[in-house]
């Protein structure tokens, strides 16, 4: 028998099946939140994995088309490697639980979350990671839970929990808040400009519900939880500690550590690291650990030196950024370009305009996103930090960072109504030092502003550190952290914004959670410094969008038609389209509602392919005057196509005002000759005439029709 446990969280039933499905893994929960459905399981090995010196933990998000009713497209038939969504659903849970493992744990641990049914009223992203973080308080691995997530939308000014699918839609806010019974551990979020009051306001709501979810998990834990196992510590044995005091004394840490170039700190780094290789040479125990006993030497001396001193690795004060610099047209044929610098980050972003077309599709489980208009990718090569190795593609930190970028600009960008493109933005890493996801957000503001994108603010990121002390009141938040500072310190908070509000939010921490004075200041300390990036460095390069899109840039336009008309624009098996194509060597996309786009680099072209397409769409009447191609020459006169598919015939009576012997002395197939419509007779038959008086004869009304017609 199973045991099941419910509770109503925002209007729905969350249910938990314990013991009901896979028994051999460490523990186990079939989580239910509406109709959807996670299996969420938390596994462990017997032993740690010998080499390393990092707690070996792996989260994974499988979304299975079943669950929603799909099967997979292409040739394979299967679910392939994980989307970017669940990848970025793998690392908002793997962010809260990581830091409530021992730190000396080495086992290797797997969360696996399989989606098995969506309701798309109940996230899955947030029904799997409530499962990881019940399936591990049950199970016997070593974990300082229980910790509980929430959702929180904005409509209408109004909080709302857990939001519906409907409702997501509409919403100016989309946070996610992890908390343990007394703080908070994780926050993500997108946003439509939301003030900062707001958004710590909504923090909070969501932890308070946190709280209800906690008290739920203890109920479960309660009888089902099994007694944590024991395990092998790899603490660094304090004996070594000693002894590297012994030859490196902290005076001697501090004078290598503190410095504001990485590269010297590494040197020195290195020298010590050979130096006591060397004392501890006969000591095999010792060297196995010595990298990591230096890495906490480290860590404490920085730590205490911030902390007690207020004395920052480079020289620094506590609220002071980096020197910065910005620029725009870094690369003379792209659509947009921008380098941001922030000290040793730096970030070169590249805009790519196309038609709508080319955006993005997606095959998730969401039946609301099946594609994606703007893109930002973020590569991250190895020069940058001054190593080599080969380059296999993004890494989930690279898609995350993407995304992170991706969030904080979306509430600006034009609608396509507006601005009728696909656009893509690339942010190459060129120098990494800390916080390159939010210099991507400044380039990429700048870059999309050089490329004529119309949005509506420009949008900067900051983020800020934390290193605490033996109390909650003990701490000292950090602006503008670099790497050091982000791999010593407890907390890296990024926050992305506008001069109104934040647009985006990614909080990283490696305690067991932040108070609110911590979270408050946080959100205080980075609004200070993106209203200073924005007006001091970012607006000095570009102010505003420019007005125009780049020469090198595809020009659109797009007219609207009458949709039953789409047929007669695309013709039988696409010639018609293809030919007006192949004529003027632009794109051309059209949607169900007659929405026609015209892509090209030719202005020329691009209007005389909406002439073409309009001479279709419109209905021929008497009066009309065209420019035509003679097609067929009949002994009794010509046949001119005003249109594809639209031939009209000039008698041989009409092609002048004199009499005619033979056709060809006046047209030859292939000519260009203006003609008007005479008559559309009830067979459809369209008769014209060439004759200078007619065409002379026409009234100042049929004028205006006409240049109507061929604009």
């Amino acid at each position: 028998m199973y045991k099941s446990y419910s509770m109503e969280l925002a209007g729905r039933t969350l249910t938990v099946d314990v013991g009901r499905v896979a028994k051999q893994a460490n523990g186990a929960a079939l989580m239910h939140y509406g109709d959807t459905v996670v299996l969420a399981t938390a596994t462990a090995s017997d032993k740690p994995r010998d080499g390393i010196d990092f707690f070996p933990l792996s989260v994974e998000y499988e979304e299975k088309l079943y669950a929603v009713g799909k099967i997979p497209g292409g040739f394979n038939k299967r679910e392939g490697k994980a989307s970017e969504n669940a990848i970025l659903t793998s690392r908002v849970i793997d962010r809260p639980m990581r830091p409530l493992f021992p730190k000396d744990y080495r086992n290797d641990v797997t969360l696996d979350n399989i989606v098995m049914s969506v309701d798309q009223d109940c996230s899955p992203e947030l029904t799997a990671m409530l499962g990881s973080a019940i399936s591990t308080c049950i199970s016997d691995i070593p974990f300082d839970g229980p910790c509980a997530s929430t959702q929180v939308g904005l409509v209408d000014g109004e909080f709302v929990i857990n939001p519906t699918q409907a409702q997501k839609q509409v919403s100016d806010m989309a946070l996610t808040v992890a908390s343990t019974r007394e703080k908070v551990i994780m926050i993500e979020a997108g946003a439509n400009e939301v003030p900062e009051d707001k958004m710590i306001e909504a923090i909070f709501r969501a932890h308070e519900v946190n709280q209800e979810i906690i008290k739920f998990i203890d109920t479960i834990v309660a009888e089902c939880g099994k007694p944590k196992h024991k395990y092998t510590s790899c603490a660094v044995p304090e004996e070594l500690f000693a002894a590297i005091r012994e030859i490196v004394t902290p005076e001697e840490m501090e004078v290598a550590v503190f410095t504001d170039e990485k590269q010297i700190r590494e040197e020195n780094i290195r020298n010590i690291t050979a130096k006591l290789e060397e004392a501890f040479a006969e000591k095999e125990e010792w060297l196995s650990v010595l990298g990591e006993a230096i890495y906490q030497y480290q860590k404490k001396t920085v730590r205490k030196m911030i902390l007690k001193d207020h004395k920052r690795p480079d020289g620094r004060a506590m609220d002071q950024i980096r020197h910065l610099a910005a620029e725009i047209d870094m690369l003379p044929r792209v659509h947009g370009s921008a380098m941001f610098t922030r000290g040793q980050t730096q970030i070169l972003n590249i805009c790519t305009l196309a038609p709508l077309s080319e955006s993005q599709r997606l095959d998730g489980i969401d039946d609301m996103e099946t594609s994606k208009r703007y893109m930002h990718h973020y590569n991250f090569p190895s020069f940058s930090v001054g190593e080599t190795r080969p380059s296999r593609g993004p890494g989930r930190r690279e898609i995350g960072h993407g995304a992170l970028a991706e969030r904080a600009l979306i509430p600006v960008l034009p609608s396509e109504d507006e601005f009728p493109y696909a656009i893509r933005t690339v942010s190459e890493t060129m120098e990494s030092n800390g916080s390159t996801s939010q210099a991507s957000i400044c380039s990429s503001s700048m870059s999309l502003m050089a490329a004529g994108v119309p949005i509506k603010s420009a949008v900067a990121g900051i983020s800020c550190g934390l290193v605490t002390g033996d109390s909650d009141d003990d701490y000292i938040v950090l602006t503008d952290i670099q790497g050091l500072e982000d791999f010593f310190g407890d907390m890296d908070f990024k926050v992305g914004g506008t001069h109104k509000g934040i647009t985006a939010i990614q909080m990283d921490i490696k305690i067991h959670g932040l108070t609110r004075p911590i979270i408050e200041e946080a959100i205080r300390t980075t609004r200070e410094a993106r209203l200073y990036i924005l007006d001091e460095v970012m607006a000095k390069a570009i102010a505003e969008p420019r007005k125009e899109v780049g020469k090198y840039a595809p020009k659109i336009d797009q007219i609207s038609i009458d949709p039953q008309k789409i047929g007669d624009v695309v013709g039988k098996q696409g010639k018609v389209i293809n030919k007006i194509i192949e004529e003027t060597g632009v794109k051309i996309d059209i949607n169900d509602d007659g929405n026609v786009s015209v892509c090209g680099t030719d202005q020329a072209m691009i209007d005389r392919a909406i002439q073409i397409i309009k001479s279709i769409v419109t209905d021929i009447v008497a009066g009309q005057i065209f420019t035509g191609k003679v097609v067929r020459i009949m002994n009794f006169g010509a046949f001119v196509e005003l249109a594809p598919n639209k031939d009209g015939m000039v008698h041989i009576s009409k092609l002048s005002d004199k009499r005619v012997a033979k056709v060809e002395d006046v047209v030859n197939i292939g000519d260009e000759v203006t003609v008007k419509v005479m008559e559309v007779d009830k067979m459809g038959r369209i008769n014209l005439s060439m004759k200078p008086g007619d065409l002379a004869a026409k009234t100042e009304e049929k004028k205006e029709e006409k240049e109507t017609v061929t604009e």
